[in-house]
């Protein structure tokens, strides 16, 4: 009699598992460790306050910091914070002992006025923004100036202006003016990083989904598959998707952006059709599979 013969010992998957889990592992720590970087940079510019403007001991502070930008509207808002200095306050900064006049460039869209031994709260203002278009979405920039003087009682005084950014959608360039004295600063707008970088991934996105579309679609067709109608309704629900997702975009753009033209409007044209084609060529293979049994 034979003797039995040995089964066959298992294969083992820790190797060919380790061999993906490794560089997954290290893809996902690179991935961790530039997005850390990258928020921390960003964090870092919207903590950054740009002075300008004065450094005398009697002085009229301004923080200046934008609230938020209203592309559509081609303004920003931007909360002042005024404290009188030295001998130009009492109460700690807290109020002016006379009346303050605080007056703004052509671009902010008011002045501001303080009563005497009143105290000072915080005000917001608009200041226009020009040079841009919000149909460039998300490659849109603006540019405007802020500026400001001060009138203490009918006379002229030292204004510091301390300007910072808090709109986390927008970052801003500070420009300062050539003498350093003057209470001014040219800003840039441009979307900030992570809305760029989002904004860019949604466009990838509409093509990586219509791109699947299409390619469903070809081997549905090719194949002569006829009526799938899981397939279909997943084309469908691809179709309505895609404008819900479209618009989640931060920001709020405007119908026939940059990102509708470059991405959106052909991914669902793709889809459209894709659907239209695979129905057509499903209704013909349904009915010629019907016509050769009834014959």
């Amino acid at each position: 009699m034979a003797p039995p013969t040995p089964s066959p010992r298992p294969r083992r998957s820790g190797p060919s598992l380790l061999l993906v889990l490794i560089p997954l592992a290290v893809l996902i720590l690179v991935a961790v460790s530039v997005g850390s970087w990258l928020q921390y940079t960003e964090r870092q510019a919207k903590d950054t306050v740009h002075p300008a403007g004065s450094r005398a001991v009697d002085r009229v502070d301004v923080q200046a910091t934008v609230q938020s930008v209203d592309a559509a509207a081609g303004e920003l808002v931007l909360r002042l914070r005024v404290s009188p200095r030295g001998a130009l306050g009492e109460e700690e900064g807290t109020a002016p002992v006379a009346d303050l006049s605080l007056q703004t460039s052509v671009a902010t869209l008011s002045d501001l006025e303080f009563e005497a031994h009143e105290r000072l709260a915080p005000k917001d203002v608009r200041v226009a923004i020009t040079g841009g278009s919000i149909s460039d979405y998300p490659f849109d920039t603006y540019d405007t100036d802020i500026e400001f003087w001060a009138v203490l009682g009918g006379e002229p005084v030292p204004v510091r202006l301390l300007f910072s950014n808090a709109d986390t959608l927008f970052s801003v360039a500070v420009t300062p003016p050539p003498s350093g004295q003057e209470a001014a600063v040219a800003l840039k707008l441009s979307r900030s990083g992570s809305l760029l970088t989002f904004a860019v991934f949604m466009m990838l996105a509409m093509w990586a989904l219509a791109s699947s579309v299409l390619l469903g679609a070809w081997y549905l067709t090719t194949r002569r598959q006829g009526l799938v109608w899981p397939a279909l309704a997943w084309m469908a629900a691809t179709l309505f998707a895609l404008a819900a997702f479209r618009n989640t975009a931060p920001g709020t753009p405007p119908i026939g952006c940059v990102m509708d033209w470059f991405a959106f409007f052909w991914a669902e044209a793709v889809v459209a059709l894709c659907l239209i084609v695979v129905v057509t060529f499903g209704i013909r293979t349904a009915l010629r599979a019907a016509d050769t049994q009834g014959a």
